[in-house]
Order: C-alpha cells, then structure tokens, then sequence
C-alpha cells in the first residue's frame, strides 16, 4: 500500500493504474495537468510573465523530475511561454538556485514536487521573499510559510482515500482487485500578504478561484 507524490506508472510501481497487479495499491498525488494549471495561475497572477520567463526548479535525482521537466516544457511551449530550468538537489543548490533566478531577473518561480523540497517548506519561501521572486508550489505546507501561491491536490482527501484501502485491505480485499486512486479534488492557495508585499494586485478572478485566501 503506498501514498505517492509521483507518477505510479512512470516509476515503476504499477504496470497500469486500473489493474496494478501483484501485491501492491495506493494513492498517487500526481495527475499531468496539474503541470499546466500552476503555469497558467501564476501567469494570471504576475504582470509580465508571459513576455517574460519563468523558472522551474526541480531535483535531477528525482525519478520524476525528467518527465516533469518535459511536461512543464510542453505545457509552456503551447502558449509560448519561455522556461529556465533551474535544478537543486541539496540545501546548499536550494540557495543557489534562487541566487540565480534573482540574477537573472525572471519574471517568476514554479517549485516542483520533491521531497527535499517539502523538507524546506519554510526556508524556500524565506528565500523567493529575500529575492522578491513570485513563486508557485505544490502544496498548501508551502503558502501557510509564506509562499505567495500553491496549487495540488487535496492532500487531507488523499489521505482519507489511502485510509479506505488499508481498511478494505486489512478485511482481506486484494491490493491487485483495487485500482490505483488518483487525486479528484485540488486546491489553490493564495497568500495574500506575500502578494501585497511583493507589490501584486490578485485577480478578483483567482480570489473567487483560491480554496484558501491567506490574510
């Protein structure tokens, strides 16, 4: 039984999300076009993104962080959005990376999933707010530290699913009769004292839009 932030296909743990086979279900927190809908959020909220560029930063030793470099990639190559990739894979790169993203003065910053990354859910937005980059992340953790914006899947919902498998499993339903659950309910999370201090007006559009306004 797993709970899992990456593509149960792509890495290996499942040959097929509907029939997973072998000894082995869960929950994945990852669905592709979550990729796009954080690109298009932060658009919407940083005047000139879109003629300027973005970075994403991700972990090189992740397993995921290639197809996630490529789908972001695609996902900005539809509406013509430039990309910098920027990786980090220590506490140390971390810093780096948002060195290097205030020197080259991008427009904004997306964070993706990573467990690193989560381990430093306060340090990151400590430092998007020392280098006044407007950035984006995967989960709510991340907004509630003072990250401008966050936007994933629901993860109290996903957990309340990977709850209902271990019950079904431990009264002797079989991990391979139990499809692979992938998150049906996401959220946006919109800190608006980071925005007012980064001198951003939220769209009323994205304030209707947010689960959560962070005051």
């Amino acid at each position: 039984m797993f709970g899992n932030g990456s593509d149960a296909i792509r890495v290996g743990l499942v040959p097929s999300l509907s029939r997973p086979d072998g000894n082995i279900t869960g929950v994945t927190y990852f669905i592709s076009e979550v990729v796009t809908q954080r690109l298009q959020y932060l658009r919407e909220l940083v005047p000139g993104a879109a003629v300027g560029t973005i970075g994403f930063l991700t972990n090189p030793t992740n397993l995921l962080s290639k197809p996630d470099t490529s789908d972001m990639l695609t996902a900005a190559q539809r509406i013509g959005q430039q990309i910098r990739v920027l990786t980090a894979s220590t506490v140390n790169a971390i810093d780096a990376a948002f060195a290097a993203a205030a020197e080259e003065s991008l427009a904004a910053l997306i964070v993706d999933g990573d467990a690193l990354f989560s381990a430093q859910r306060d340090r990151m937005p400590a430092l998007a707010a020392r280098y006044r980059i407007p950035s984006t992340y995967p989960a709510y953790y991340f907004a509630d530290a003072g990250g401008l914006m966050s936007y994933g899947d629901n993860r109290n919902e996903s957990s309340r699913q990977a709850g209902i498998y271990v019950g079904r499993i431990l009264k002797s339903d079989k991990p391979s009769d139990l499809p692979v659950l992938q998150p049906t309910k996401f959220e946006l999370i919109i800190n608006m004292k980071t925005a007012k201090s980064l001198g951003l007006t939220v769209p009323l559009t994205l304030q209707v839009a947010a689960d959560r306004v962070i005051e």
